[in-house]
């Protein structure tokens, strides 16, 4: 071995510059922009569905979740709206009639997506449910999608 490269060689020094090049204040600002640039990328990700409860628990009750307070004229005639932070999907198949099940797909848990010519579909293997009943129209669900409650008030449901 060469003096050289025994102590005091070009690439032990080559890494001491790199070490401090990232702990000087212009390697740390780059490396909080990074840091800051990946969370605004993670929170831009999934962007929230709303539901008339903002979260809250169903009126007159503890729990359960639900989506309450819903404009009834949020609800196509036809078709229908995925409530994805209260787990709930709600159709009004025929003018007047609104019926609501439960969001999560029997198949593999996944959260339905969308409800189309009288069908409510998920998106992962596509099992698709009848909008008025719930049950298993096609796809790999083995069951039908359990319904819900919904009381309509005037201008307004609440699902529970």
């Amino acid at each position: 071995m060469t003096e050289q490269q025994s102590s005091g060689s070009p690439a032990a020094e080559g890494l001491a510059e790199r070490v401090a090049g990232l702990t000087d204040r212009r390697g740390v600002l780059r490396l909080a922009g990074v840091a800051a640039g990946a969370g605004v990328l993670a929170a831009c990700s999934s962007p929230a569905v709303p539901s008339g409860n903002g979260g809250a628990p169903p009126a007159g009750g503890a729990g359960g979740g639900g989506a309450n307070g819903i404009p009834t004229s949020e609800i196509p005639v036809g078709g229908g709206k995925v409530f994805a932070d209260s787990k709930t999907v709600v159709t009004q198949p025929t003018a007047g009639t609104f019926k609501a099940f439960d969001a999560i797909c029997p198949h593999q848990g996944c959260t339905v997506g969308s409800v189309e010519g009288g069908q409510i579909i998920c998106p992962c293997h596509q099992s698709h449910f009848d909008d008025s009943t719930g049950d298993v129209v096609s796809g790999p669900a083995p069951t039908g999608l359990t319904p819900k409650t919904v009381k309509v008030s005037g201008a307004t449901l609440t699902v529970s």
